[in-house]
């Protein structure tokens, strides 16, 4: 997957070829063509993650007319696509009306670098939180009511199992600890799902992916006109799970700043949304979770003692997959019988010596790996059984060779990032390191395949 794609229109091509080149000493790849046909093929055909567009082309110069025919006709391809338009011939009025249609931003030729970049980097962080916000809800709508999937009959778990059955019940805050992997968020859905609140939301934000620019808006909400892009009023992730479970994951990559804000919160029991002065309470149970060491970083000044109180009511310690080996051949199972039905696969079981192999395997990726082995051992297999050679393991402690000859361009992106957050036990900078790439650029990939890191 490329870094986020920017498409440029413009019927100049001198003016192409000084955003190409910005872009590229940003880090942008930009997509250029000169017409709005040319825009709208280019639309059809690839993924693209903002709009440049001009609003004046060779039929007009100088109404916008053709500018914003295309910024509807984008509009009905990919109503969330952010588009900013531009043009040469501005005037406050030409402003508006494309705003009034749906441009997310204007841009005025000549431009200023800084502003050109901070718009479509503000514009593509926020398409892409509402994208995160989307997907959040419609998981908690399908996953409402329906019975949580949780696998634990080794003699490793049952401590685990009992803490959480005991605990379930009450509103006291929850702390869920272990290696990458281990199924934390699982395990805070079992719990929500144990609860008398089983029938309210059930929220999860990944604090660890978040924009230090969208914390607040993503957990408190927005009010329209509090900053240039807020076109409307937004719930955060508190007023969205009122009455339910609000799961904060990989709570030890925030900041100082952002752990003294969600502090405050939590002690007064009530927020506002940014840009509001109507303070606003809701009633939430706090489930978190991380595989970062909080007693080492509070030691270190990383993390702070009271936000640890607070969050830390119960400690719910989820053990390695490695330890759990009862448990190893049950999640195959049921991993295998998940993936063959989305996959339209009849596959009786695992042959024996495939068996024998996964009880062996070490997993350093833990359940979320096993899981992500037998979904492509499903992909790639062949007959009506699971054989050895499907599940790619080698020496029962790292996987095999790739295969890349057998896997799409999304699939060997994710086992590298897999293998590399595996080698640097789940701490995103030293994978990103790993797999040479920014931090930032390494989190969009997480987010876009599901996958967790510290």
């Amino acid at each position: 997957m490329s870094e986020p794609t920017v498409l440029i229109a413009d019927d100049q091509q001198d003016v192409l070829d000084s955003l190409r080149l910005l872009l590229k000493s940003e880090g942008l790849p930009a997509l250029c063509v000169r017409s709005p046909a040319a825009a709208l093929q280019a639309l059809q055909s690839q993924r693209v993650d903002v709009a440049l567009i001009d609003l004046n082309y060779a039929r007009d110069t100088t109404s916008g007319a053709e500018g914003l025919e295309l910024l509807q006709a984008i509009r009905k391809i990919d109503d969330n696509l952010p588009v900013v338009v531009m043009t040469a011939w501005s005037s406050i009025e030409l402003a508006v009306d494309a705003m009034r249609q749906g441009a997310a931003d204007f841009i005025e030729k000549p431009w200023d670098d800084a502003r050109l970049i901070s718009v479509l980097r503000n514009q593509m962080a926020l398409a892409a939180a509402l994208r995160r916000g989307k997907k959040l809800d419609e998981e908690n709508a399908a996953l409402r009511g329906r019975p949580v999937d949780f696998i634990a009959e080794s003699p490793a778990m049952a401590e685990v199992m009992q803490l959480s059955q005991r605990v379930a019940g009450a509103d006291a805050s929850i702390l869920i600890t272990g290696e990458n992997g281990t199924g934390k968020g699982v395990l805070a859905r079992y719990i929500h799902a144990l609860s008398a609140r089983a029938e309210q939301p059930f929220i999860r934000v990944n604090l660890g992916g978040l924009a230090e620019s969208l914390f607040e808006s993503e957990l408190f909400g927005h009010v329209k006109g509090a900053f240039t892009d807020a076109k409307a009023d937004r719930l955060g992730r508190f007023e969205l799970a009122d009455g339910g479970t609000l799961f904060l994951d990989e709570i030890g990559n925030l900041t100082m700043e952002q752990q003294a804000r969600l502090l405050h919160v939590l002690e007064e029991g009530e927020f506002e949304r940014v840009g509001a002065s109507r303070p606003i309470r809701v009633d939430v149970r706090i489930v978190s979770a991380t595989n970062v060491d909080l007693r080492t970083a509070i030691e270190q000044g990383r993390f702070r003692k009271d936000l640890y109180y607070r969050l830390n009511t119960v400690h719910i310690e989820l053990p390695p997959l490695r330890d759990r080996q009862a448990d190893i051949p049950l999640l195959a199972t049921h991993f295998l019988a998940r993936y063959g039905a989305r996959y339209g696969k009849t596959i009786s079981g695992l042959s024996s010596d495939a068996l024998s192999a996964v009880a062996r395997y070490n997993w350093p990726g833990n359940v979320r790996e096993l899981q992500h082995v037998m979904e492509r051992a499903v992909l790639l297999a062949q007959g009506d059984e699971l054989k050895l050679h499907d599940l790619r393991l080698e020496n029962g402690s790292a996987p095999a060779g790739s295969g890349f000859e057998n896997m799409t361009l999304d699939d060997a992106e994710q086992l590298l990032i897999r293998s590399a957050l595996s080698r640097s036990g789940g701490n995103v900078n030293r994978a990103a390191e790993l797999l040479g790439v920014s931090r930032s650029a390494l989190y969009r990939r997480l987010q876009r395949y599901g996958i967790e890191g510290r």
